[in-house]
């Protein structure tokens, strides 16, 4: 549903039953689960047990946490998104300006109440990573440091959304930073990096339009698929370094690799047709996890 196809009551404001609704949508439930199973998997594996924290964290990842990624995002990229196709459903909510406002609201008051919880009973190394975790969501978008239109900073930033989750759940579960979790976290971060890279390679002529820099529009399409496909093979080649059967993770790249090896040398004239790639990708997101979640739990009766 595009901006100007949603309820309007006679005051300009959008219903309350469709603002809601809006509202819920640019925090993209299709991918709620790639925040909050890392944090789930975490502290799960290192405490073994189901507790207040970890039905805290869980929930906090899965939705308060994606409104405020993905809804301050979409408020502050309104202008380009109006210009990009592929907004208006599950890779993006076309939020109206009128709803902006609200939508701030929203990821403020949703989110306040958790972090509350989570950095009163963390530790210190917990209150750091939910810091950094939720400083990364905010400056991702947000105007002044818009970390998404500098150079390399942007997927960085953006794999940081998805690994500083199950950071805060290793914290909050008291973990050490063994040689084995630090291979995974980085390889997690590869992973990341790459994906987000990918990812901006089809609104390369959107972004471009509306003087949005990002890794795609300054090293362009080809390149940018080349560092992504990089990426995503030294994301397998960390978990190689892993305890069995960690190194079985390192398989599941594979198919990113099979998925966006055929635009290696694609122009930037045609980066909009990734978007069948990207598309494949998100189903890929949860073949991949349903796969790991099994690794994990091998792990789990190995430890």
């Amino acid at each position: 549903m595009s901006a100007s196809e949603f309820s309007i009551e006679p005051s300009g404001r959008p219903r309350a039953a469709e603002a809601v609704r809006q509202i819920l949508l640019a925090s993209r439930p299709v991918s709620w689960i790639n925040t909050a199973f890392p944090f789930a998997a975490a502290y799960l594996l290192t405490t073994r047990q189901v507790d207040v924290v970890f039905v805290v964290g869980t929930l906090y990842f899965l939705v308060p946490y994606n409104l405020a990624l993905y809804g301050i995002n979409d408020v502050f990229d309104y202008a380009s998104d109006r210009d990009n196709p592929r907004k208006g459903g599950i890779e993006g909510a076309l939020l109206a300006p009128a709803l902006h406002r609200a939508t701030l609201w929203a990821a403020l008051l949703t989110n306040l109440p958790f972090c509350a919880v989570l950095f009163a009973v963390g530790s210190l190394p917990a209150r750091l990573a939910l810091a950094i975790s939720v400083f990364a969501v905010i400056a991702y978008s947000a105007p002044l440091l818009r970390f998404k239109e500098r150079l390399v900073l942007d997927s960085m930033t953006s794999a940081t959304h998805f690994v500083s989750p199950a950071a805060v759940g290793l914290a909050l579960a008291g973990s050490r930073p063994a040689p084995a979790v630090v291979a995974v976290l980085v390889a997690f971060f590869c992973w990341g990096m790459a994906s987000h890279a990918f990812g901006a390679v089809q609104d390369i002529v959107p972004d471009r339009g509306a003087h949005i820099a990002s890794v795609a529009t300054v090293f362009g399409a080809a390149a940018t698929v080349r560092l992504a496909l990089a990426g995503w093979l030294l994301a397998g080649v960390v978990m190689a370094f892993t305890p069995w059967p960690g190194p079985l993770g390192g398989l599941l790249v594979v198919p990113y690799l099979v998925n966006a090896g055929p635009y290696w040398r694609l122009s930037d004239a045609d980066s909009g047709t990734t978007n069948r790639a990207w598309r494949r990708f998100i189903a890929l997101n949860y073949a991949a996890g349903f796969l790991a979640t099994l690794i994990l739990i091998w792990a789990w009766f190995l430890g």
